[in-house]
């Protein structure tokens, strides 16, 4: 009997899902299946795994098609670049032990064998104070329960997704905010986050790619605090929006007043102490000096790009419409 049904949307077969599939398979269990939706299916063929084409559509609707493509009872979602741990079903039973819990979510931690500047853009996401939620990014703490969490490392009960209608989101990123708002209200019922339900997710390559995809998610966290303000309505999304404004009215300010250049100068330094912070607690999880010290910049240039993206979301984009891979 099928219990767990991996579902990964792609656009098209790539390295990065071989990776993915092989690595399931070495889970050493007969009670799952993988189905893998890319926009055109290929003669590549797998044990467990089914190709169902779907045509070019984001990932949300790719996933949702699992409502009648699947035969388990829970539905486990992952990104194309990311693969789990080999306990992770194992994890999955104790954790939906539980009738209230409806869906379960873990860490996507950067995999040792991602290159150098994909492990300092993975990084930067290690601190409260760079990208917010270290234990999206790394096993922290023990199980609590969460209103929000990402589909790399994402599962559910099928029952649940179907009653809810699946993601019914056309966002990308973001559609995950609408299905656990819809699993919690809806539903009735509860998310759970584990610390050892442990995914890998390779990180993006590169400056300009690391801020392509933080530019994203400032762009839809912005629409979405007028769109889900239930759970994106929150402060520390607009810190570094506050950030952007003070780097830029600040510097005005400054240009003309004594008393606002040192205030400016003042802020600096507590932004200082905030890299500082930053830097020890992603130290906790990365040990290597050269990476932690590229971060620097690449945090503060998060940062920016973010605020900015975030502001656009927020004030300049009635209708969004997001761009799909």
């Amino acid at each position: 009997m099928i219990k767990y049904s991996f579902i990964i949307p792609v656009k098209e077969i790539n390295d990065y899902i071989q990776e993915t599939v092989a690595a399931i398979l070495k889970i050493s269990r007969d009670d799952y299946e993988i189905i893998i939706y890319p926009d055109v299916a290929t003669s590549d063929v797998w044990l467990k795994t089914r190709q169902i084409a779907t045509g070019h559509v984001g990932p949300a609707q790719k996933r949702s098609l699992a409502i009648n493509d699947a035969a388990s009872e829970i539905l486990v979602f992952v990104d194309d670049d990311a693969y789990p741990q080999a306990d992770f079903l194992d994890k999955l039973d104790d954790d939906f032990s539980s009738a209230e819990v409806v869906a379960v979510g873990g860490p996507a931690i950067t995999p040792a064998s991602d290159g150098f500047w994909q492990k300092v853009s993975g990084a930067v996401f290690l601190s409260k104070l760079s990208g917010g939620f270290p234990e999206r990014y790394a096993a922290v703490g023990v199980k609590h329960f969460v209103d929000d969490w990402p589909s790399v490392n994402l599962s559910v009960r099928k029952t649940d997704f179907s009653a809810v209608g699946g993601f019914d989101s056309v966002y990308w990123p973001g559609e995950d905010t609408k299905l656990c708002i819809d699993l919690i209200k809806k539903a009735k019922g509860k998310i759970l986050y584990d610390p050892a339900l442990i995914c890998f997710h390779h990180r993006r390559d590169g400056f300009f790619r690391h801020l392509k995809q933080i530019g994203n998610y400032g762009l839809h966290r912005g629409f979405f605090v007028k769109k889900f303000p239930q759970t994106s309505l929150k402060l520390k999304y607009f810190f570094p929006g506050f950030f952007l404004l003070f780097v830029l009215v600040g510097a005005l300010f400054s240009l003309y007043s004594p008393f606002f250049l040192k205030l400016y100068i003042l802020g600096w330094l507590v932004y200082v102490l905030i890299l500082v912070k930053a830097l020890l607690e992603i130290s906790k999880y990365e040990k290597n000096w050269s990476i932690l010290l590229n971060s620097l910049y690449y945090i503060f240039f998060t940062h920016i790009f973010y605020g900015i993206r975030f502001i656009q979301g927020l004030i300049f984009t009635r209708d969004l419409k997001s761009k799909l891979r």
